[in-house]
């Protein structure tokens, strides 16, 4: 393909968009909503995983260990514990080292100065790999000889878990609706185009034109709105992600929720828009002129 036809194939793309501006627009209007739908349930997914991240490296559990034992016995135990899947880290705390961290959050500690550290138990923290797997790791603990009981909090991981399995499965049933139904009103848009140029197209293709040479200035359109939608929904992405951090930043869920900042993923979202905007564009295209290429 020469430069001239090149040339040819971008300026007829570029006239027939402004030839239909408004179907244009509708068309880029769906792209950008399809595409800030998909990302914001994607960005939801993206931080409900890094908050999980977090609770895998803050979250821990609790294995306290029988009074029968001694200290030594009781360290001994750290072996088994470390051998248990899944366990990342542990650390051994006694009685005495508990009693002092216990004091150390109350706001009346002097009322804590009889309180013996026999009352309490040496205790291991625990910490996993995999917090989806908690359940099954406190049984195993729980199981070792000399362990007495296990404490842990589940609820708060179990919650961002399902957070994030309803994020990902809604991104990817919307995202794929939302898809089609863009493709489809960009082929309505190209669709008018290659109606209003119908006798233009078969006069072509009788003079000897190759269904690429037909194809190409309509693929250009198709591709245009694409991209432009996609540059389009970067842009108002990035204002409405940082409303909604500003809005976490003052409220009470700070010390609950980190988010991400949209700078370390801009890159990243901003080619995965512009690869989507070029599919929907390309894809409505190609559905587009299909059937006026049968002459």
């Amino acid at each position: 393909m020469g430069d001239r036809q090149i040339w040819y194939h971008i300026r007829e793309g570029f006239r027939s968009i402004f030839t239909h501006g408004l179907m244009s627009i509708a068309a880029v209007c769906m792209t950008v909503a399809c595409l800030l739908i998909m990302g914001s349930f994607s960005l939801i997914a993206i931080n409900a995983n890094h908050v999980l991240g977090d609770l895998e490296d803050d979250n821990q559990f609790l294995a306290y260990i029988e009074d029968s034992l001694t200290r030594e016995q009781a360290q001994a135990l750290e072996s088994q514990i470390k051998a248990v899947p899944n366990v990342a880290d542990i650390h051994f705390v006694t009685k005495e080292e508990a009693l002092a961290n216990f004091k150390a959050n109350q706001e009346r500690q002097d009322l804590f100065d009889n309180v013996e550290s026999d009352t309490l138990r040496d205790r291991y923290e625990i910490h996993v790999v995999d917090i989806q797997l908690m359940q099954e790791t406190v049984d195993q603990v729980k199981d070792i000889d000399g362990i007495a009981k296990v404490q842990a909090s589940l609820e708060i991981a179990d919650g961002f878990v399902m957070l994030r399995n309803v994020a990902t499965a809604l991104a990817i049933i919307l995202v794929v609706m939302l898809v089609l139904i863009s493709i489809s009103i960009i082929a309505n848009t190209i669709k008018l185009a290659t109606f209003t140029r119908r006798e233009e197209i078969a006069i072509m293709k009788m003079c000897g034109a190759t269904n690429w040479f037909v194809r190409w200035p309509f693929l250009v359109e198709g591709m245009i709105l694409g991209l432009t939608g996609g540059i389009i929904a970067f842009f108002c992405q990035w204002g409405i992600y940082g409303l909604i951090v500003k809005a976490i930043d003052q409220s009470d869920l700070l010390g609950i929720i980190s988010t991400l900042p949209f700078s370390s993923m801009s890159h990243w979202i901003l080619l995965v828009f512009l690869a989507a905007g070029f599919v929907i564009g390309a894809g409505g295209s190609v559905m587009a002129i299909r059937k006026f290429l049968k002459v």
